[in-house]
């Protein structure tokens, strides 16, 4: 069973500068650096009869423009209870509607609804519950500093799969869809 997702993938210019804040928190995985993307539809482990319904879902998508990218920043998600360090993505019209028209092509395609509420992001790294701890990231947020926005325009949509494991990687592109 093939465990697929949707993204945008980040150019290599903008992976590079992402890059230099992937340094300085104990338990940090950091995810490398031609693996940082930004999410649409997770599927998780999925027949092939789902997997081929989706990409054909994907091929028939509405025609869309090139996709403007704004990250905002970092930050990170779980609270008191961290598990990773992410780059903030503005979550604009054209990136929202890109995403609902995923949520509608994947649950067609008979995957399960998505029960999370779509937060685009990049993931930079993954945190471990036992050395990470809620102070930790403050420090380490605090160090970084103001991070400058970083903006790029997309050209295409990429459906990956993954391998089984904790850090998710490596990624593979398995089809593309382009923009514009």
């Amino acid at each position: 069973m093939p465990r697929l997702f949707t993204a945008l993938e980040c150019p290599d210019d903008i992976a590079e500068a992402l890059s230099r804040y992937q340094c300085g928190l104990r338990g940090a995985r950091w995810i490398e650096r031609g693996d940082l993307h930004i999410t649409l539809r997770f599927l998780g482990d999925v027949d092939d009869e789902v997997a081929e319904a989706f990409h054909a879902g994907l091929v028939q998508a509405r025609p869309r423009p090139p996709l403007d990218v704004t990250l905002t920043g970092l930050d990170a998600f779980g609270g008191d209870k961290p598990r990773a360090i992410i780059a903030g993505v503005n979550a604009g019209h054209d990136l929202l509607d890109l995403q609902e028209e995923h949520e509608r092509i994947a649950r067609a395609a008979g995957a399960e609804p998505e029960r999370r509420k779509f937060t685009p992001h990049v993931t930079l790294a993954r945190l471990s519950r036992r050395d990470t701890q809620a102070p930790d990231v403050a420090v380490y947020l605090a160090e970084m500093g103001l991070v400058p926005a970083l903006r790029f325009t997309a050209t295409r949509v990429a459906l990956f799969s993954a391998r089984e494991s904790r850090g998710g990687g490596p990624y593979v592109v398995e089809a593309a869809y382009p923009l514009g």
